[in-house]
């Protein structure tokens, strides 16, 4: 019986991933018009591109389509409740987007993991409350032992926050931009309503919805990938600063340089060096979060592409194996950043 439930799990996981992706791939190939074909690359735009939901400007003015100055090309055209298009101009522009609620998302389920999680287990810390717990305890300890403690050599107590809100941050980014998207699926499943007569129209705050939760991974932006890796940055400049003072200035470069090498060799371990590590922390979270949902769309692309359901069970199928292994790089691709984050603070903690 045990067998027979994981069987009807990974059918059903199979007929939600397919559904989900089919309808995403439909409605791109008919909102870009049925006389061009399919246009593969205006999907890849669209579903890995961020865009904004929520409009913020500070200074600016709202143009309406019709008036002097609108462009319908904007990047930032917005559409108010009357069914008008506008967008700002001039100000500074602080839109919220899709990546932005995505990060909103994830923030709110790692409160709604952690929070009760810390609540049960500050009770009572030597009692076993349930799996629940244990396995938050488990992810912890296991950051705790092997990459805080082993990286800064007993030394990482002030660095637990940082660098467990770090790994679970990107972790759940990077898993919420594998889940099929609710607000997606929540849109079509409305309009299948009002096309079987269920239903007079798809109410507008079902579209808002679809666009607060559009699936997008946030780590799959170089903005959110380049922010976390700056945060590292200013952390082991100030780690630096704090165990060896101002001395890490000169401490920089390490003992035997030649004179005539010490200003270059300064340059590059003062300066270069750290932000190098930042750069390789910034792109590698970036590619490999990238890379994975190319091929997934990639591969149901051919489905469009050829029109042909011949090739629906190959694509579905080589997306899932690859749907699995992106699973798998979720978690390690958060393990490498907080590795090596907890790695370049230490370096940095005594004079080599």
């Amino acid at each position: 019986m045990e067998n027979k439930s994981k069987y009807r799990f990974f059918l059903s996981f199979l007929l939600v991933f397919s559904l989900s992706f089919t309808n995403v791939f439909a409605n791109d190939s008919e909102g870009h018009g049925s006389d061009e074909g399919f246009d593969f690359s205006e999907v890849m735009a669209h579903h890995l591109g961020d865009a904004p939901v929520f409009p913020l400007n500070f200074g600016g003015t709202i143009v309406t389509e019709g008036q002097p100055g609108f462009d319908a090309e904007n990047h930032d055209v917005f559409i108010n409740h009357d069914g008008v298009k506008y967008h700002y101009l001039g100000g500074l522009d602080l839109h919220i987007t899709k990546r932005v609620t995505m990060m909103w998302i994830a923030c709110f389920f790692m409160f709604l993991v952690f929070i009760p999680a810390a609540n049960l287990i500050s009770k009572n810390p030597k009692k076993v409350h349930n799996k629940f717990t244990s396995g938050v305890e488990a992810f912890v300890s296991y950051l705790k032992e092997n990459v805080v403690d082993s990286s800064l050599d007993h030394h990482g107590h002030s660095y637990y926050h940082y660098i467990f809100s770090l790994f679970f941050f990107i972790l759940f980014c990077n898993l919420f931009g594998l889940i099929p998207s609710i607000g997606e699926l929540t849109v079509a499943a409305s309009d299948a309503l009002v096309a079987v007569g269920v239903m007079d129209h798809t109410p507008h705050s079902l579209h808002t919805f679809g666009e607060i939760w559009s699936g997008i991974t946030p780590t799959g932006d170089i903005s959110v990938t380049l922010s976390l890796a700056s945060i590292t940055l200013l952390t082991i400049y100030g780690t630096a600063f704090s165990y060896q003072g101002i001395s890490f200035v000169a401490h920089a470069v390490p003992k035997g340089v030649p004179l005539l090498l010490w200003p270059l060799m300064w340059a590059l371990e003062f300066i270069v060096t750290h932000i190098a590590r930042s750069f390789a922390l910034t792109m590698r979270l970036l590619a490999n979060m990238t890379a994975g949902h190319v091929m997934i769309l990639a591969l149901l692309g051919f489905i469009f592409m050829s029109e042909s359901w011949l090739i629906a069970p190959v694509s579905v199928l080589s997306s899932v194996l690859i749907y699995f292994l992106e699973l798998l790089v979720a978690f390690l691709q958060a393990f490498i950043f907080s590795l090596l984050t907890a790695v370049f603070i230490g370096t940095v903690m005594h004079r080599h």
